[in-house]
């Protein structure tokens, strides 16, 4: 196995999506020093959305986003920050067709379910979709790359048709996290319904803001009659 890949290696040299240089020889595309360089989310962060803070909190916090405006998830979590090489790998994947990296990202996205909703029976992994518009001028779906290869790692159902996306809203980039709000609501819809009463789902994402498009894909899971929805995303912006 390891002379194969090695062999491979020379035909289909892989590159490091970080900095360009060579890829672990272990596999993926990422190097070691890229890989140290990942800014993992640690303590602290808010207990619901998993919002990091700076500094040193004693207790477990709920943020003041969440204390205005409770969501409608359970809870979210994500692996990394959106900085440094892991938001030029997001990037890439993203608006760049580097659809390679999918393997490599829902790894991160799996190591952050093992930390943080170990013990949790989920039924099933949806995403976030794309209005159909955007999915044909991008030819994929990047959330539900990752969600495809996470519920294949996890042994869990994947739930293509649950959410539609019905609403073309505009890019949130330079949102306020109220107008975020705004822009989302009534932006999806349910498909399959009968599927989703009394199961426990896990939302994939690749980039978490403000959480603004999640918690409207929560509301209307919630409002079908799902039992509880666990937000996780490769980085948190």
């Amino acid at each position: 196995m390891a002379i194969g890949a090695s062999l491979l290696d020379v035909i289909l040299p892989r590159y490091c999506a970080g900095c360009g240089g060579n890829a672990a020889p272990e596999g993926g595309f990422f190097c070691w020093p890229c890989r140290q360089l990942f800014p993992v989310i640690t303590d602290p962060f808010c207990a619901l959305c998993g919002d990091p803070a700076d500094g040193t909190v004693s207790m477990a916090y709920h943020c003041a986003a969440c204390r205005e405006h409770p969501p409608y998830f359970d809870r979210a979590r994500s692996a990394l920050r959106y900085r440094g090489v892991v938001k030029n790998a997001l990037q890439a994947f993203k608006y760049s067709n580097a659809v390679w990296l999918r393997g490599d990202l829902a790894g991160l996205v799996s190591a952050c379910v093992d930390v943080h909703y170990a013990g949790i029976p989920l039924d099933a992994v949806a995403f976030v979709p794309l209005h159909p518009r955007k999915e044909r001028e991008r030819s994929f779906n990047q959330s539900q790359l990752l969600a495809t290869e996470l519920a294949k790692r996890r042994g869990l159902s994947l739930l293509r048709r649950g959410l539609r996306r019905v609403r073309d809203t505009p890019t949130q980039t330079r949102l306020s996290a109220g107008a975020r709000r705004v822009n989302m609501t009534g932006a999806f819809e349910i498909r399959d319904a009968d599927w989703i009463v009394n199961r426990l789902f896990l939302l994939v994402d690749d980039v978490m803001t403000t959480g603004a498009t999640v918690n409207e894909c929560a509301r209307v899971l919630k409002l079908a009659g799902a039992a509880g929805v666990y937000v996780v995303s490769v980085a948190r912006g």
